[in-house]
């Protein structure tokens, strides 16, 4: 079975956050806001939504196959599971942020509670399969699908808007 990434389809995103809202929730005890809240936890988003100029940008981790990330970190905090999504120990990660300084993509983050790595670990799939922030864009700037199936897909829009 080939692997599905999360993709950005930057034309439709509107900055709503609504991606970063449903990571931080997914990424709670029992996925509920409001009872992690009264808990005391800190929910914390695993990816941005960035402006530039008049764009809204998602950033996420792209799960590199030879992840910078994973080939610098130097206790060995940072690495590729065998399903092959790179995740972070946080009892082995340091807090040296050399991590952050390899990815290409911006895509790693400070948990600002403990001082430690934040990336999308892909923990919050549902029962179908779907990460929490895909699940969450109303306008379907995200979506999580194979290479080829993407690729299929933007084939299908570019000879759309040609025979337009």
């Amino acid at each position: 079975m080939k692997r599905k990434e999360i993709f950005i389809r930057y034309e439709r995103c509107v900055g709503c956050h609504s991606c970063e809202l449903a990571c931080a929730v997914a990424h709670t005890s029992d996925q509920d806001l409001f009872g992690a809240l009264l808990r005391g936890e800190r929910p914390q988003k695993y990816l941005w939504v960035e402006q530039m100029d008049d764009k809204k940008i998602p950033t996420v981790c792209r799960q590199c196959e030879d992840a910078p990330c994973v080939a610098v970190c130097p206790t060995g905090a940072m690495y590729q599971r065998d399903d092959t999504i790179n995740v972070c120990n946080l009892q082995q990660c340091i807090g040296c942020w050399m991590c952050a300084l390899a990815c290409p993509f911006g895509a790693i983050g400070r948990n600002e509670y403990e001082g430690k790595v934040v990336k999308c670990d892909r923990a919050c799939l549902n029962e179908e399969g779907i990460p929490a922030c895909v699940r969450s864009c109303p306008t379907g700037a995200l979506v999580y699908m194979t290479v080829e199936e993407f690729e299929a897909e933007r084939r299908k829009e570019a000879v759309a808007s040609l025979l337009k």
